[in-house]
């Protein structure tokens, strides 16, 4: 791959992240503090990724794959994205900002597909080239949480009060404008399939590889990964919120732990997986999710806030063990013909129905456990996604039964 090439696709993935990482975090406080939502509309606001993770699929299947240049669509879709984000730095209650954040999410998570698609038409060996590419994602995301805490301050305190936190908006809103302009520069990535191709609903969502739940273990691993992401959504929706109401300095800045220490175990994954094999990395993935909130129960911001450090810090092992080995674990139960139908599923299900679900559950405990003077009982919020984890801890433990997974360099 040529050194240009590589600059602009590194330079995409890393404007693609930041975006992302660049508003989502700070959702929730943002919500709170300027929009005063209640837990239940920060949840349908986090939900909207879940739908746009649900109808993404139509957007790359029926238009990218069949019409129009991947990094054409990718331009069209982050300059909408920048009109909405733009739309949302403007509103100023819940009523008014919700259509702008589903709108915005139904654009944005057909790219996160789009970036992969044009990063693999320009790879002659993307098993080697790819994670050298897509690190510079995770610099982005880690860069906008930094930007955030310790360049403009716009989490502290005093500026939350003064309502700067709709800034973050702004600025992804140029980020998403600047990327979508940089998109039309990109290497060529027409459409794959033929215009007069059938397409069904099945194969969009991956349906066809329902088959494969007729297989005991991946079953219970299927179902697990929808459970799981009860607790997942717990973070997503209130990490940030908590970690500023209990008076954290520099909260967002100190969520871009989880994603260093996702590098991290990132790495020494295959280490893992060779040596303990996929049930008890998978194990080790869950009981890390109890860990966290259970640290986030019981921390402070004052002398036990190194408890509340670790459990962002779990956030590889979190994600990495489970996640990760999850799609490796899927890739060798697919075959060669059900591969790309397989993780369209589990993506579903997890991002799609499971976050929804979670991200429900979530809205109405947090809500449950408002105090009158606007604050929480998050000791007693955090026990709850703690309890699920270990709950699906439980079940995987006692039904998987061990199976040898070659893990694929």
């Amino acid at each position: 791959m040529k050194t240009t090439t590589k600059f602009q696709l590194s330079f995409m993935m890393f404007l693609e992240f930041f975006i992302w990482g660049g508003w989502f975090v700070t959702l929730g406080t943002f919500m709170g503090d300027n929009l005063k939502a209640t837990g239940g509309e920060i949840a349908q606001a986090f939900s909207t990724q879940s739908w746009g993770a649900i109808i993404a699929p139509f957007i790359i299947g029926l238009i990218a794959d069949r019409y129009f240049n991947a990094e054409r669509i990718l331009g069209v879709l982050h300059l909408i994205g920048a009109f909405l984000m733009y739309q949302m730095y403007g509103a100023s209650d819940f009523a008014a900002f919700y259509p702008y954040v589903l709108g915005y999410m139904i654009v944005y998570m057909p790219t996160l597909a789009l970036v992969n698609s044009i990063s693999f038409n320009q790879m002659k060996d993307p098993a080697k080239e790819f994670s050298l590419i897509r690190v510079f994602g995770t610099i982005g995301w880690i860069v906008a949480g930094l930007t955030i805490s310790y360049l403009f301050l716009w989490d502290s305190p005093e500026a939350r009060a003064e309502g700067m936190l709709k800034n973050t908006f702004l600025m992804v809103g140029i980020a998403s404008a600047i990327l979508g302009l940089f998109s039309f520069t990109l290497p060529k990535t027409p459409p794959k399939a033929s215009k007069d191709e059938k397409v069904s609903v099945s194969s969009l969502f991956g349906l066809d590889a329902l088959k494969l739940l007729n297989d005991r273990n991946f079953l219970i691993f299927f179902i697990s990964s929808v459970l799981i992401c009860i607790p997942l959504a717990f973070y997503y929706q209130n990490a940030n919120p908590f970690l500023s109401e209990i008076g954290m300095s520099n909260p967002t800045g100190k969520m871009t732990i989880g994603q260093i220490s996702e590098v991290l175990f990132m790495l020494l994954l295959p280490y893992f997986f060779k040596k303990f094999g996929f049930k008890k990395t998978i194990l080790v993935g869950m009981l890390a999710w109890t860990i966290r909130y259970v640290l986030f129960a019981y921390g402070n911001a004052g002398d036990l806030a190194f408890m509340l450090i670790i459990g962002i810090a779990l956030h590889g092992i979190c994600y990495d063990f489970f996640f990760v080995s999850g799609q490796i674990y899927t890739d060798s139960k697919a075959g060669p013909k059900y591969k790309s139908a397989a993780q369209g599923l589990i993506t579903l299900a997890t991002y799609g129905v499971g976050m929804l679900i979670g991200f429900w559950i979530a809205g109405k405990i947090t809500d449950t456990y408002l105090l009158e003077d606007g604050s929480h009982i998050w000791e007693t919020i955090w026990i709850y996604p703690a309890g699920f984890a270990l709950v699906v801890f439980a079940i995987f433990a006692l039904t998987f039964k061990n199976e040898t997974i070659k893990y694929k360099e």
